[in-house]
């Protein structure tokens, strides 16, 4: 019984002084806390905000391009060339005919190739099919391809971009 009156009194007399210091570690948990919930905030905002505000195009580049030389390409061919700093695609199709698209897949923006056995412009990433004109023709791509205008002058192929008139 004693014992317990010790404890009462020893309480009791704590209960009017000041209360301990805050320990050092509280303040820094309290940091911790608050620094993870603005990470956590700043994460799911910031694709929100870039999918609101998309980053500026860039330059596409010149208009006109030399693609290849005449003889280069074999019929029923395709060759891949940098256009504006983004690829293309000429083909040259059995009958002599010239065609030029964006190598560029609508879908996720794979490279797409020329298919010489099935006469067809194919995205390996998903097996998209296009059109030797860039039409859709299968797969999950959106939108045709962008075809662009073939001139051949002397002994140069060019590719231009269409002229909107």
């Amino acid at each position: 019984m004693r014992i317990d009156s010790q404890e009462n009194s020893r309480s009791l007399q704590n209960s009017g002084s000041r209360e301990p210091a805050e320990p050092a570690r509280r303040p820094f948990l309290e940091l911790l806390l608050g620094s993870s919930i603005v990470a956590s905030l700043i994460s799911y905002l910031y694709p929100v905000i870039r999918y609101l505000i998309p980053p500026a195009q860039a330059e596409l580049g010149p208009d006109l391009v030399v693609a290849a030389k005449i003889g280069e390409l074999r019929p029923n061919s395709g060759k891949i060339f940098p256009f504006g700093g983004r690829p293309a695609l000429l083909i040259l199709t059995a009958d002599g005919k010239y065609h030029a698209l964006s190598a560029i897949c609508t879908h996720l923006g794979c490279t797409v190739q020329y298919r010489p056995d099935l006469h067809e412009v194919w995205c390996p990433c998903h097996n998209g099919v296009y059109s030797i004109d860039g039409a859709n023709i299968s797969g999950p791509p959106p939108h045709p391809l962008e075809a662009f205008d073939v001139i051949v002058k002397g002994n140069d192929l060019y590719v231009q971009r269409p002229q909107n008139t």
